[in-house]
């Protein structure tokens, strides 16, 4: 990588690697006569020519800086020059998945840099120092995951005026509370743990939250800008900007999908998270199938193949394990005409990616009794507000379900 890109962007999910594509495309013009389908996913009959264009939400105003292709090849303009480094976990299903989504990418003529940054104890080190020249030469840099503990350490190296925070999921939203509120950084669903060596290991990263802190909530007159670029129902603070990701790129690529008669469910990883009880969800998963006559389960990247299996012999659904982010996937189909996800980031992305396609998006409320008794005390109200929010869905109940134990 040369150290010319004017826009950095760094991802460590698929979902993120999607968002930033979409952020390139709104800040980009459309062809004449609609932009061709990518090779990497299958064509759909019937494709319509047409484009929803992109909605701003906010002030940010998007330049006119031509197609991404062009972008990518020197145009100017905003999306002019982005790059994007891949930061990948050590799960093979994300592995995959973003092994996927860097293809589409390169396809759009971006290019993709795969910088293995976990895996060992001088992984993160060797990556900070394989990156930091081009961190420190970007004019703006994109991130997906402001609670990243890598992604804060490479904020201490960013110079650029202009950082923007894509998507990583419902994240957002937690991400846009804290900052309004000036709290530390921390994921909604995670705990005090670890003992005395896990405050410790707390207290000396301290200094590196409190700087990222300060990088994502500059004070009037800094000269620094933050743009918050979301599907998520939120309002940003001070300075930030906002502008809403509805989907355009994968709506203008992709689709419209084939619909099947039946419905399908969408899995979710809050058991692997530690969140709610294996055995309420495994229930509730059970009552779903049975109530709305679904026939298939798109599992969440992080599912176990043993819950998996236990769900499938259970419920008798066809498990389907998806090789790009669940909005690809539909919007390319076949997918059901109605889909019942509990609250997550697909109850607020799906209805952008599949509007106009006729399918219902439901959602399932999370029982409290489903709720595990490690979960954090704030589950339940960030979990409903997840549902609360939701625009264009259908709330349904699992009923109550004994909890184990």
């Amino acid at each position: 990588m040369t150290p010319s890109a004017t826009t950095l962007a760094f991802v460590e999910s698929p979902v993120q690697l999607l968002n930033v594509l979409e952020w390139a495309h709104a800040y980009g013009t459309r062809p004449n006569g609609g932009a061709p389908l990518l090779d990497g996913v299958p064509s759909q009959p019937a494709r319509t020519a047409g484009r929803p264009g992109s909605r701003p939400g906010g002030t940010a105003d998007a330049p006119d800086a031509g197609t991404p292709r062009a972008a990518a090849a020197g145009a100017g303009g905003a999306a002019g020059g982005l790059r994007i480094v891949v930061l990948p976990p050590t799960d093979p299903m994300s592995r995959g998945q973003l092994r996927r989504m860097a293809a589409l990418a390169r396809d759009e003529g971006y290019e993709v840099r795969w910088q293995e940054a976990r895996g060992s104890r001088l992984a993160p080190v060797k990556a900070l120092a394989a990156l930091a020249r081009d961190v420190r030469a970007a004019a703006r840099v994109i991130v997906g995951d402001p609670f990243s503990r890598y992604v804060q350490l490479l904020l201490t190296l960013v110079g650029a005026e202009e950082l923007v925070v894509v998507d990583d999921g419902t994240a957002t939203m937690e991400f846009a509370a804290q900052t309004a509120r000036g709290e530390r950084l921390v994921r909604w669903h995670r705990i005090g743990r670890g003992g005395a060596v896990g405050k410790l290991r707390e207290l000396a990263y301290a200094p590196v939250s409190s700087a990222a802190r300060r990088r994502f909530t500059p004070g009037p007159g800094t000269g620094r800008r933050v743009e918050v670029f979301t599907s998520m129902p939120v309002t940003v603070q001070g300075t930030m900007t906002l502008r809403v990701n509805d989907f355009a790129w994968t709506r203008a690529r992709f689709g419209p999908p084939r619909l099947t008669r039946g419905t399908d469910l969408v899995g979710t990883s809050l058991v692997e998270t530690g969140v709610v009880d294996a055995a309420g969800y495994l229930e509730a998963v059970r009552v779903l199938t049975e109530r709305h006559g679904a026939t298939r389960y798109f599992a969440h990247r992080r599912e176990s193949a043993e819950k998996l299996r236990a769900l499938s012999e259970a419920t008798g659904l066809q498990i389907v394990r998806p090789d790009l982010p669940l909005e690809l996937i539909a919007r390319r189909g076949p997918i059901g005409r109605t889909v019942v996800s509990f609250p997550s980031t697909v109850v607020h992305t799906l209805p952008y990616a599949l509007s106009g396609t006729g399918v219902t998006v439901a959602v399932c409320d999370v029982d409290p009794a489903w709720l595990t008794g490690s979960a954090s005390p704030r589950a339940q109200s960030f979990l409903a507000g997840v549902t609360d929010t939701a625009r264009d869905v259908r709330r349904i109940h699992a009923g109550t379900v004994p909890a184990a134990g």
